[in-house]
């Protein structure tokens, strides 16, 4: 009962990348980086462990964004001419690579990193991706012309290396799609059937993560456009719950979202965003354990499963650390208050 995880990244130490920062600069190459991302994963697997976390990831060490680690090893990528373009119905600026030809995986993407977690951990272990809906939102478009087609060709790419994943002994493969809060009536009309497609013949858990962005000022000034009432998932939540996906990852700590809406997801199982990622304020076990409560109102507590509201990357590392613990500290007191009910 109330199984825990993070929904994906972690800071990356200092002697690895920047800090504090979303798209940060490695601080070595070649060799040299290889063993500093491993390092890392070992790192930070060791911290999940010790928190006492249930699930565990390689924290996104070894990719310096979460989206364009994936794209790094396809061809029909042109990364030598990045471009400028608003990413996110244009909620800020990003320089990103531009798909030139036909998409194409050269090999595996993310064996190295998966196949060091699997080695080092007895625990459950979860592998982030991001899903097609997003992914074509962080790329620019000069050969598809038409941004379904472009995303169900990600998504069949997606699926190649989702199927290795199982293979290396990934336990969870989540899809990261915060483009599905943007974009709801395209998300609910086509993006859940790419999202199933990158997922398809996936025998393992399966997971999606919808959330309101990382703790960056672009996103933390959107959510103070929104209103009081967060209402994004209304659109897409009733399509998830016909879709195969098994789990669904959303926000609610310190969110507008109505937690009522977590009612649209019926049979599914629910990461609740127990961990606030917009803030350096280290929740207490006792707001954590009562942002599960309020989420029990709503979803059965063999199918909640406590979570941050997303990732941790921009964040520091000491804070990151403390939210790991307050996570898994709250959910033991929860545990406490309602294993009996």
């Amino acid at each position: 009962m109330f199984e825990t995880s993070i929904a994906g990244s972690l800071p990356k130490p200092a002697w690895l990348a920047e800090t504090n920062k979303l798209w940060p600069q490695w601080r070595v190459e070649g060799d040299a980086l290889l063993q500093a991302k491993a390092d890392a994963t070992l790192l930070w697997i060791k911290a999940q462990e010790d928190a006492g976390l249930d699930i565990v990831s390689d924290g996104e060490q070894s990719r310096q964004h979460f989206v364009h680690g994936f794209l790094e090893q396809i061809d029909g990528i042109d990364f030598e001419h990045k471009v400028k373009m608003g990413i996110r119905d244009n909620r800020y600026d990003a320089m990103v690579p531009q798909v030139v030809s036909a998409l194409r995986l050269r090999g595996r993407v993310h064996a190295f990193e998966a196949q060091l977690a699997r080695a080092h951990t007895k625990k459950k272990l979860k592998f982030t991706l991001p899903g097609p809906m997003t992914i074509i939102d962080t790329v620019a478009d000069r050969f598809y012309g038409d941004k379904v087609k472009m995303a169900f060709a990600f998504a069949e790419l997606l699926n190649q290396e989702a199927l290795a994943l199982q293979a290396d002994g990934v336990d969870i493969i989540q899809f990261d799609e915060p483009a599905f809060n943007v974009y709801m009536k395209d998300a609910a009309d086509w993006g859940v059937q790419a999202l199933e497609r990158a997922a398809q013949g996936l025998t393992c858990t399966t997971a999606v993560h919808i959330c309101y962005g990382y703790g960056i000022k672009a996103n933390t000034d959107w959510k103070s456009t929104l209103g009081e009432e967060w209402r994004q998932y209304e659109t897409v939540f009733p399509a998830l719950a016909r879709s195969s996906i098994n789990q669904v990852s959303l926000e609610c700590i310190h969110s507008h979202v109505p937690p009522d809406l977590m009612k649209l997801l019926e049979g599914k199982d629910v990461m609740v965003g127990v961990i606030d990622v917009a803030s350096d304020v280290v929740e207490t076990p006792e707001e954590v354990a009562d942002t599960i409560g309020l989420a029990l109102k709503f979803v059965p507590k063999e199918r909640l499963f406590p979570c941050t509201n997303c990732g941790l990357a921009p964040m520091g590392r000491e804070v990151a650390l403390r939210k790991l613990q307050a996570l898994a500290e709250g959910t033991r007191l929860a545990k406490e208050r309602h294993s009996k009910t």
